[in-house]
Parts: C-alpha cells; sequence; structure tokens
C-alpha cells in the first residue's frame, strides 16, 4: 500500500508541479466535453419519477386509469365578481372561456355548469330520462330552479359549484398520449419478465430502447405541457377583469415544481454565488482567494451537470439541491487548502510558492481524502432506497463529490504554481480569529458543562426525533402569498378537494338470467330469455350491490379529510331526487341505465361502474390543505373500516390512486432513510476505524456526526416539520456536512499532538489552525445560503435553513463537544 502511495506521489508531482500548463489544458478539454453534454441536463417533477418502480399499486392504478378512462385534466376555479353564477353575463363569459380553451391542441374536452344535465329544472321523472335533457342553454330553463339543483345536487355541489354558489369549476380534460401509454405498458411487461426471471439479452437490449424512447417523450411531453399550461394561464388573465380565477390540477401543480426550481436554481444560485464572493473577500481580502475557490465550485457543478446530462440522469424534486451539496463540498476542500496554504506562509516566509503549494497538498490531502470517503458513506442511505431518483441522488452525491476532489487538487496547485507568490497575511484583527480561541478556552473550562448539555440535547434531540412524521402536502410546498398557494386552496376548500383517491370493490359474478328472475320475479317472463350480449349490463344493478354501493359511498363521504366523493352512490342519491324521493329498485335502475342518454351515461355513469370486471369505483379528492390531516393513516382507516365494517372481503378491495402512489413512495423513502441510519452509522464507525486505525477514536469520531444529524432532526420534529419527499434528505446531507469538519480536526489532532504529547495544547493549536478553516467554510455557507429564505418554495427555505443549522451544529460540535471527547478518552494515549 505504500508503495502504492510513493508511486502515486511520485505521479502526482511530475504531472501538475511540472506540467500545470498540460494539466489546466487537459481540464478546460474535459470541462468544455461535460459542458456540452450539460445543454442536456433536465428537471423532472413528473408523478412517474417519483414513484416507486417495483410498486404493485402503481401497476394497478394504471390498470385503473386505463380501465375507467381517467385522464389528466386542469381545474379551473371561476368566480364572477358580480356573485351571480347564473347572470347572462357570467354564462356568456363562461361559454366565451370554454371556447377559448377548446381551441388549444392538448385540449380534448372543456366541460362547465352549462353543459351538465339538469334533472329538477324543471323536474323530469326516470321515465322521461330518454328524452331530451335540459342544460343551462336549453330556452326553456328555470334558472331559479337551476340554481338549487345545482347548490344541493349529489353530482354537482362542490364538485361544480361551492356551496356558496359563488364559485364554479371549469374541467379542461387534456389529450392522452397513446404513444407514452403504450410505450410505459411495454416497459412495464418487459419488469415482469425480469421480476419471473425470463428476461433475455435481447429483452435487456429491447427494454434499454424503449427506456430512451421514453425518456425523448417524456420530455417533449413536459415541454407541451409546460407551453400548454402558460397558454391556459394567458387565457385565464384576459378574463381577470370579471372573475377572480385560478389554476389547479396535478399537471399544473408539477409544472409549477419544476418551474419554482428552475427559477430558484437561477435567482438563488447566483445570489448565493455572489454572497460567497462577498464572503471569501471579507475573510482571505485577496482576489486569488477569491477566483481559485468559485472557479473550482463552479467548474465542478459544470463537470457533474453534464455528468447528469451524458447519463440521462434526470434531477427531480428530491435531488434538485444537489448543485447547493456540490458547491458546499468543494468550497470546504478548497478552504482547507487555502487556509493551510497561508499557515505555511507564515510559519515559512522564505519558501517558493512551488514549495508552499507542494506542502499545502502533501498535508491537505490525505485528510480530504478521508473526508471524501466518509461523506460519501454518508450519503449511501440513499443508494439503499426502492425509488430510482432518490438512489440516483445517492450516486450524483457520490459522483460529484469525488469530482470535487480531483477538480480541487488538479486546479488549485495549478493555478497556484503558474501565480506569483502572494503577499503574506496580514495579523488577524477580527473577532473571527478569537472566537475559535474562545472555545478552546471553553472547551478547557467548561469541559463537564459541554458533556452535560449534550446528554441534555440527546434528550430533546431524541423527543423531537419521536415527534417526526411523515407527510406529502403539495400545497404547503409554497408561500400563502403566492398565486398557487391561493388557487389550491380555493379549489381545495371550495370544490371538493386536489389530491386524488380511488376505492375500488369488486363483486361476486352472477348470470344476468339469475338476477332478472331474482330481481323481478313479477316482470320476469320464464319463456323470455334475455339478450345476454346486449341487454347484459342493466342486470348488474341488484339490490344488495346499490346497498353496499351507498353504504360505502355515505361512509367515505363522512370522513374527515375526504373532500368529493363520486361512485355509482351519486346516480342512486339522484335518482332518488327524480323518483319523488323514493329509492330506485333495480329494475328501475336497469331501466334508468338502458334510457340514460350515452353523453350522459359516459359523465354520471360509466367513470364508476365496470360491468365487464364487476366492480365499482369511488372517485375521491383528498382536501389537502386540512391541518393535522394523517395521510397514511387515513388510507389504513379507510381498509380497515370498509373490511371490519361494511364487511367488504379484504381480497375485493383496493385503494389507487394519486394519493396512495405518492403515500407508498414516502413511507418507503421514510423506512429506508431512518432505518438504515443505523447501517450508516456503522459503515462510518468502520471507515473511522480503517482510517484512524483506533476503536475509541472511531467511536469518538462517530458520536459528533450522529449528534448533528440527530439535532436537525430533533428540531424538525419540534416545529412539526413533516418529513416528505423534499426534506426526507437531510438525515444524510447533515451527516454527510458534519463528516468534514470531523475528520479534519481529528487528523490534525493526531498530527499536533505527536509535538508534546499535550492534549490541551494540541486543542489550542487545533483550534488556532483547522479551527479557522472549519470556521471560514462554516460562516461562508451559513451566510450565503441565508438568501433562500427568500424563496416562495418552501422546500428551498427549509433546505436553506437545515442546510445552515447542520453546518452550525457540526461546527460546534465539532470546536466543542469533539475535542472534549478527545481530551476525555485520550485516544492517542496519555499526556506526556
Amino acid at each position: 500500500m505504500t508503495k502504492i502511495i510513493q508511486a502515486f506521489n511520485r505521479w502526482y508531482e511530475k504531472i501538475v508541479f511540472d506540467r500545470p500548463v498540460i494539466v489546466l489544458i487537459g481540464l478546460i478539454l474535459c470541462v468544455a466535453v461535460l459542458g456540452y453534454h450539460a445543454m442536456d441536463f433536465r428537471i423532472d417533477a413528473s408523478a412517474d419519477a417519483l414513484l416507486l418502480k417495483n410498486d404493485k399499486d402503481l401497476r394497478y392504478s394504471r390498470l385503473i386509469v386505463e380501465r375507467y378512462g381517467i385522464n389528466d385534466f386542469l381545474l379551473i376555479s371561476y368566480s364572477p365578481k358580480n356573485g351571480d353564477l347564473l347572470s347572462q353575463n357570467t354564462l356568456d363569459t363562461l361559454e366565451r372561456l370554454q371556447n377559448d380553451l377548446r381551441k388549444l391542441d392538448l385540449v380534448e374536452s372543456v366541460l362547465t355548469i352549462m353543459d351538465v344535465p339538469l334533472l329538477e329544472s324543471p323536474p323530469i321523472s326516470y321515465e322521461d330520462i330518454s328524452k331530451e335533457i335540459p342544460t343551462l342553454k336549453t330556452a326553456t330553463i328555470d334558472k331559479n330552479l337551476a340554481r338549487i339543483e345545482l347548490k344541493e345536487s349529489p353530482f354537482y355541489k362542490d364538485l361544480l359549484v361551492s356551496s356558496s354558489m359563488r364559485t364554479t369549476a371549469i374541467l379542461v380534460n387534456l389529450k392522452p398520449d397513446l404513444t407514452y401509454t403504450q410505450l410505459l405498458n411495454q416497459r412495464n411487461d418487459y419488469f415482469d419478465k425480469k421480476a419471473m426471471g425470463r428476461f433475455s439479452r435481447e429483452d435487456a437490449a429491447a427494454l434499454d430502447t424503449v427506456v430512451e424512447q421514453i425518456r425523448t417523450l417524456q420530455i417533449q411531453i413536459n415541454e407541451l405541457q409546460h407551453t400548454n399550461i402558460a397558454q391556459v394561464r394567458t387565457i385565464i388573465d384576459r378574463y381577470q377583469p370579471e372573475a377572480e380565477i385560478y389554476l389547479g390540477g396535478i399537471t399544473m401543480i408539477s409544472d409549477d415544481m419544476i418551474t419554482f426550481i428552475k427559477n430558484d436554481l437561477k435567482f438563488f444560485g447566483v445570489g448565493v454565488f455572489f454572497l460567497l464572493v462577498f464572503m471569501l473577500g471579507i475573510l482571505f481580502k485577496n482576489m486569488r482567494w477569491i477566483i481559485i475557490p468559485m472557479l473550482c465550485c463552479f467548474l465542478a457543478v459544470i463537470c457533474m451537470m453534464g455528468v447528469l446530462g451524458a447519463l440521462e440522469w434526470d434531477v427531480t424534486v428530491i435531488s434538485s439541491n444537489f448543485v447547493s451539496l456540490q458547491l458546499i463540498i468543494t468550497l470546504a476542500i478548497v478552504v482547507h487548502l487555502v487556509v493551510r496554504y497561508r499557515e505555511f506562509q507564515k510559519t515559512h516566509p522564505g519558501a517558493d510558492g512551488r514549495t508552499l503549494v507542494k506542502e499545502t497538498v502533501r498535508k491537505k490531502f490525505v485528510p480530504c481524502l478521508y473526508a471524501t470517503l466518509t461523506t460519501i458513506a454518508g450519503f449511501s442511505s440513499l443508494i439503499l432506497c426502492d425509488i430510482k431518483p432518490v438512489i440516483n441522488f445517492g450516486w450524483m452525491m457520490s459522483i460529484g463529490i469525488l469530482f470535487s476532489l480531483s477538480l480541487t487538487f488538479l486546479l488549485f496547485p495549478s493555478v497556484a504554481i503558474l501565480l506569483k507568490k502572494p503577499s503574506p497575511p496580514k495579523p488577524p484583527k477580527f473577532f473571527r480569529w478569537s472566537l475559535t480561541n474562545a472555545l478552546a478556552q471553553f472547551t478547557e473550562n467548561h469541559g463537564k458543562i459541554i458533556l452535560i448539555i449534550t446528554a441534555l440535547l440527546s434528550i430533546f434531540v431524541a423527543s423531537g426525533i419521536y415527534r417526526l412524521n411523515v407527510e406529502n402536502s403539495f400545497i404547503d410546498y409554497f408561500k400563502k402569498s403566492t398565486e398557487i398557494y391561493q388557487g389550491m386552496a380555493a379549489i381545495d376548500q371550495q370544490l371538493g378537494g386536489t389530491t386524488p383517491l380511488d376505492v375500488i370493490v369488486q363483486f361476486d359474478s352472477i348470470e344476468p338470467e339469475e338476477a332478472f328472475l331474482e330481481e323481478d320475479d313479477e316482470f320476469a317472463d320464464p319463456f323470455d330469455e334475455p339478450d345476454q350480449e346486449e341487454n347484459g349490463d342493466k342486470y348488474w344493478f341488484m339490490e344488495d350491490r346499490m346497498e353496499l354501493i351507498e353504504e360505502v359511498h355515505d361512509y367515505l363521504d363522512g370522513l374527515e379529510g375526504t373532500g368529493k366523493v363520486l361512485s355509482l352512490g351519486t346516480l342512486l342519491k339522484i335518482g332518488k331526487r327524480i323518483n319523488h324521493g323514493k329509492a330506485l329498485d333495480s329494475l328501475e335502475m336497469a331501466v334508468l341505465y338502458t334510457k340514460l342518454p350515452d353523453e350522459y351515461k359516459n359523465l354520471i355513469l360509466l367513470p364508476y361502474v365496470s360491468f365487464e370486471n364487476n366492480e365499482t369505483r369511488f372517485a375521491l379528492r383528498i382536501v389537502d390543505s386540512m391541518k393535522g390531516l394523517n395521510r397514511n393513516a387515513l388510507l389504513k382507516k379507510i381498509k380497515h373500516d370498509l373490511v371490519h365494517q361494511l364487511h367488504i372481503d379484504s381480497d375485493k378491495l383496493r385503494l389507487t390512486g394519486t394519493m396512495v402512489m405518492y403515500n407508498n413512495m414516502l413511507q418507503s423513502l421514510y423506512t429506508s432513510q431512518i432505518k438504515t441510519l443505523g447501517i450508516v452509522a456503522l459503515v462510518l464507525l468502520v471507515m473511522f476505524f480503517l482510517l484512524f486505525r483506533s476503536i475509541k477514536l472511531a467511536f469518538i469520531a462517530l458520536f459528533p456526526n450522529l449528534f448533528s444529524a440527530g439535532v436537525v432532526l430533533g428540531v424538525m420534529g419540534w416545529l412539526n416539520i413533516p418529513l416528505d419527499m423534499m426534506t426526507i434528505t437531510i438525515a444524510a446531507i447533515s451527516i454527510g456536512i458534519a463528516v468534514d469538519d470531523t475528520i479534519h480536526y481529528i487528523y490534525r489532532f493526531r498530527e499536533e499532538i505527536k509535538a508534546d504529547g499535550n492534549y490541551m495544547k494540541t486543542l489550542y493549536r487545533c483550534h488556532n489552525s483547522i479551527g479557522h478553516a472549519m470556521f471560514y467554510t462554516s460562516i461562508t455557507i451559513i451566510i450565503g445560503f441565508s438568501i433562500l429564505v427568500f424563496s416562495n418554495f418552501w422546500p428551498t427555505i427549509y433546505f436553506g435553513l437545515f442546510t445552515s443549522l447542520a453546518m452550525l451544529i457540526a461546527l460546534i460540535a465539532s470546536l466543542t463537544l469533539l475535542p472534549q471527547l478527545l481530551v476525555v478518552f485520550k485516544p492517542f494515549g496519555p499526556d506526556c
């Protein structure tokens, strides 16, 4: 091993120190190539990018979507400023808005209150249902009765109109991309083959082709959807003088999340960059120590973006902060080099520039390498997840950290050697220099207090972590002052909720002849056999089925947290209203089904019944803005109650839809992150042992890292900030940040204690040397990332706050707790 290291050192010196110009040319070419591939870098916030690829519920959800013809849609809330939904002026405006929306290429249809059938304005009997059913466009419609019907209808209230009758919904159905759906089905078929062990090389090649086609098409679809949503907003803006209008829908949320993330990356990326430049200028007061660190950071990010583009790894909302994290890690490495260079310059004022650079690199390469390897281990928990974007995030950080290390140790010495030796640093006059010394004095004089405070904080941390919960509320991602929040809140609270959830109930098969004779003995003719092919569906409506459907519908409608519920039960309630308050029996339902025009059958019946599969669908929307809603508990409660209270066989009941998919993703992510923290701790312990060759020192190094991550999670728990798909990676990030300070401090401590074997004197020397680098790095990043609190996107705000908190806790722990543990346990032997 020693020979390998010596050989590497000779090669490194020969290449970097002897041929710095060639190294820089090589770096320029490498950056140019990767910069070209960086043009393929993209952000993907689509739902499919975040779901578990091996999730059986995902497959079932796609089956239900295909079976019931559920397409993507946009939902527009429209509140006329004159307050009257049914005034002729409002209806004329709605019709113009509808016609404008219909002209868009991606819009399949637009449904408004003017298009829906009105069965009670004036009332019609179910026997006359086959005749032309009036709408608000019908000249003979009674608007007073229509107002009552819309407000009280089991189908329309809280769906098409709010309970106050001041807001109506416009449903914009989007055209499905059949090619994309077919490609997804092909991909899933190959996944099934792979799971069953029947996956050949030809299948692998075909799967790669399909995946590439999906990605290419997904890019096109995202661009088209973004354009379409922008066009919808442009149309809406023209009607804002006449009404208060908001846009909603899952497609819109995904598109807006991408827009928010991109804007934050651009605006705050520039802001963070200039704040970092400002802080480096204050700390070092030398242009070279501003340019070299920021050049390393900039090129490392460009290279990593190029790698992501070349590998076609899309950045999702989960991994969107990788740029900021790479800035942190790269800056930390460079600042350690700069501080060490300046130390050598003070202690060896006669040394030339080449010698100073060579000694700096020689002293800092090993600790930086150790810090890199252990930071990668800190992010390893992400790779253990089942969600591909999270796995990719783990690999992104691992590869990015290696890029940061490699590029810094090539660029820094090459540029520093070519530049003229800088003037010696002036003696420090600012409090920043004395702060590390003050912390050393505090550690010496109050070591026991540090341990007591740590123990008390550990209790605080443990109780905070116990309070953590997992939730995913889209509306809570945005500030209340933003248009997207206000629109989602309006739709959520006035028009029946936001997040879709489907409950599917299957029934036992029964022959049409049996149903006909059993349900209608009075009217049945034993010699008249029904036409099973043409009329079999109408015999589906048996008494016990309809009773169960109404019971399930009423149960779901009565749950706290559910908004609008639509099902066959909705039609049964409508039938009861038009049948003078008397429930329709199976024969009357069969008649209603036969007479109902196809246009309305497709609207209020077929989306909720599958005759072929002998099942019924209950379509719910969850009130996303409801405070204290526990989505995982709600899903468990629904399944438990339907099985144990309404006595539905568990194998005939399925919950599916967006809410189930995201809940599965969150629960998997929570389990993988929280449970694998123990594995990460074990990995770090092993790595610390391998690095320092001491089990005692390994445990000493491990505790501050776990403590720093624990404090961040504990604070989140006490502040009731849930772990969701945006904040779940905080633990891995905290460990990754804390590891850097721990490694550098212990490595320097081990080096310095050889001078006199005195722990306390070594502590002071470390605080006033490596402590400066740790402080510079931390304070620069904390102030630089403080700008993120001005974002309108709460995940960006949380990232800035908790990253800064992790940096602060890691710094304090490394300059108080860590040295106190070293002094108490004396892993390098007794004091001399």
